[in-house]
């Protein structure tokens, strides 16, 4: 049941069982961008901008779903929309067991899926972000790029007042919108090589010139090309932006050195070429054999 105030709005909603909010939680953590993005034990916490009105949310497991809660003055219509870009940011609509059978024909990947049956897709709540943030990750770590995306909300978005973070004091800002990024000096701000920073300013206008570049997509190829088509952006960031953020369950990082770690078993890791014919047997679900691989590839670093 929805309960709703003027500037409040509290909303449940439902998932196909089972659902792994621990590895969610995780990933969100590592990736959350400083200032926009909050995670802790049990809570995801973000501030956003919609249809010229902005405001906090927050998402936390409850018994048989997550539980939602939407402050600020919202616009009419606001609420469908940021509780349908929720729904795709948490994975809730996925079918576990239709992907576990989908995976079945992979050994280790079954196994995989068998020890972590409720693992999802992380999604974004807004693609430019999930895109600008992929690309400050280009060749450094997670780390590394999260403090980029730090200084990058510091530098460049626009400060939450007093108001609109109440109750959220580590949301200090919105995250910068393609318009405040277009002539932005990132990479001397960020002091970083200046062909990533011209990518942000190219990924900036494509965004203006095309609203609708992050629409959940329904061909693979098209929108990998769509997204190799824009500067600096090859064809790491273009499989792993198909993933998070355009709803492609097929998408496949192959470069990618964690599910090449995830997929040495003693006699050494596979290269792209051969990770990309394995992957065969996964489609088309490769983005959640990727998934479990990163999973399995951070709990035996970690182990």
């Amino acid at each position: 049941m929805a309960r709703a105030s003027a500037n409040e709005v509290d909303e449940a909603l439902s998932f196909r069982p089972p659902y792994d909010w621990d590895h969610l939680e995780r990933f969100f953590a590592d990736h959350a961008s400083p200032g926009v993005e909050s995670v802790g034990p049990g809570r995801y916490a973000r501030s956003f901008s919609l249809d010229g009105r902005c405001g906090t949310l927050s998402v936390r497991p409850a018994s048989g779903g997550l539980r939602v809660r939407i402050r600020g003055a919202i616009a009419s219509g606001s609420r469908e929309a940021i509780l349908a870009r929720l729904r795709r940011m948490f994975d809730l609509d996925a079918d576990p067991a239709a992907i576990a059978a989908g995976l079945a024909r992979d050994s280790l990947i079954a196994d995989l899926a068998a020890r972590r049956p409720g693992l999802r897709m992380p999604g974004t709540f807004d693609g430019f972000e999930l895109a600008v943030r992929a690309i400050l990750g280009q060749q450094v770590s997670v780390t590394a790029a999260t403090r980029l995306a730090g200084r990058l909300v510091a530098a460049f978005g626009t400060p939450l007042t007093p108001a609109e973070r109440e109750g959220e004091p580590d949301l200090t800002h919105l995250f910068p919108t393609p318009e405040q990024l277009l002539e932005a000096e990132v990479s001397r701000v960020l002091n970083m090589p200046r062909a990533r920073g011209r990518a942000v300013q190219g990924l900036a206008a494509a965004m203006m010139a095309t609203p609708d570049l992050f629409a959940p997509a329904t061909d693979l190829d098209a929108a990998v090309a769509r997204l190799k088509a824009l500067p600096g952006i090859g064809e790491w960031t273009a499989h792993y932006v198909a993933m998070r953020a355009l709803g492609q369950s097929d998408a496949l990082p192959a470069g990618d050195v964690g599910l090449m770690r995830a997929l040495d078993d003693g006699n050494g890791r596979p290269n792209r070429v051969q990770l990309l014919a394995r992957s065969a047997a996964w489609r088309p679900w490769r983005a959640y054999a990727a998934i479990h691989l990163w999973a399995e590839d951070a709990a035996r670093r970690s182990g």
